[in-house]
């Protein structure tokens, strides 16, 4: 029970910690574009067209990537394991030595670790799969992984990036628009950053703090820029 309890909590996690990588990255990008183009005064419908162009774009290459990144770590696992399965029959002392080491970590005595690794040897399925775990530190993927990576991104990246768009669809003068989106998004970015802070392990506080700097920097940065390369150019 608390074996399936921990590796439910695990998935919940790793579901929760890939869609707010999609939101907090979908927040600033198309936010970006959008203070862009207001820059370069453009109008609402054109802003709106090209945010939605650049969500569907950015979401498919997010996904894309994510599930690149799925299927690279079960290949990566599959190599190990038949490695790992080769190893325990060409150098079954080696290994046996190997797990010996993990146990005299956990302070068991000499004689209770040779009564430990000759009862895990017999099975020899059984001993690869403990020395996946805990020689290599990897666990084995799940059926479906990156698939599921890609839609969780993918997805989440589409739900960010929506966000700072919604008030050009409602305000057709740009300019008030930016000004609601700025809200939209900064609020946004802070309690996404704030959750990526707790899913990565650092402060929440730095972490949101450091998402909203991003944004903010990357918004101003493409609304100078549009603003004085359209001033170029008229």
């Amino acid at each position: 029970m608390g074996g399936s309890h921990s590796e439910h909590h695990f998935l919940q996690t790793a579901a929760l910690r890939d869609l707010v990588l999609g939101i907090s990255d979908g927040l600033t990008v198309p936010f970006a574009l959008a203070a862009g183009l207001t820059g370069a005064v453009v109008g609402s419908g054109v802003i709106v067209t090209a945010g939605l162009a650049e969500i569907v774009a950015g979401a498919i290459a997010m996904g894309l990537g994510g599930y690149l990144g799925g299927r690279s770590e079960i290949e990566h696992y599959q190599n190990e394991l038949t490695r790992e399965y080769q190893e325990v029959e060409r150098i079954p002392d080696e290994e046996k030595m190997e797990v010996r080491k993990i146990f005299a970590e956990y302070g068991l005595e000499a004689s209770d670790q040779d009564k430990v690794v000759d009862a895990l040897a017999r099975d020899k399925h059984r001993w690869v799969r403990f020395m996946m775990k805990f020689e290599l530190g990897l666990d084995e993927p799940r059926r479906g992984q990156a698939f599921g990576i890609a839609l969780r991104i993918g997805g989440g990246y589409v739900l960010g990036g929506i966000l700072p768009l919604l008030p050009y669809f409602f305000q057709p003068e740009p300019k008030v628009a930016l000004r609601t989106s700025c809200v939209v998004a900064l609020i946004s970015l802070w309690i996404f950053g704030y959750i990526k802070g707790r899913l990565v392990g650092q402060s929440p506080i730095l972490g949101a703090f450091k998402v909203c700097l991003i944004g903010a920097i990357a918004a101003s940065a493409a609304f100078g820029i549009a603003r004085y390369a359209n001033g170029l150019i008229q």
